[in-house]
């Protein structure tokens, strides 16, 4: 996983975000963010502990208290590999070279008439085939031992 990657999953919390939109504002000790986001202290350190690792935030002693800030050139690097992201060009699926084709279809939809008479059969992939016509797959109730579809 590159830092991108670790910085996405760093903020893909709320309170996380929350906290980073807060120190984007100015430094804050823990005390302060919790305060400010209605949270125990041990909570507050534990998002901090997962943006530190993930090189977003840094934290410098003041006295007693560490102060937090947003490592800005981290963010921009953030933004500028998400433009990279939106930037990847789409292609057309192709299912049959993706392997997404199935290789045998459980079953097929018959069109019947008014008299319940199947007229056509269609399975996936393969069009309509005239009742009586062709092969069937043998799998459904619209096809006989011989192959055919019931008339």
């Amino acid at each position: 996983m590159n830092n991108n990657e670790a910085v996405l999953r760093a903020m893909a919390d709320d309170t996380r975000l929350e906290l980073v939109k807060l120190l984007l504002r100015r430094k804050h000790c823990v005390g302060a963010l919790a305060k400010r986001l209605g949270l125990t202290e041990a909570a507050v350190s534990q998002h901090l502990k997962v943006l530190r690792e993930a090189g977003l935030i840094s934290g410098e002693k003041h006295g007693y208290f560490m102060h937090y800030e947003v490592d800005r050139d981290a963010l921009r690097a953030l933004a500028a590999y998400v433009e990279e992201l939106a930037s990847i060009q789409s292609e057309p699926c192709v299912p049959e070279d993706e392997g997404c084709v199935k290789k045998h279809h459980n079953a097929c939809r018959a069109r019947k008439d008014d008299e319940n008479r199947v007229l056509e059969v269609r399975q996936a992939g393969h069009g309509g085939v005239a009742a009586g016509e062709g092969r069937g797959h043998g799998r459904c109730r619209n096809h006989v031992n011989s192959g055919g579809h019931k008339a």
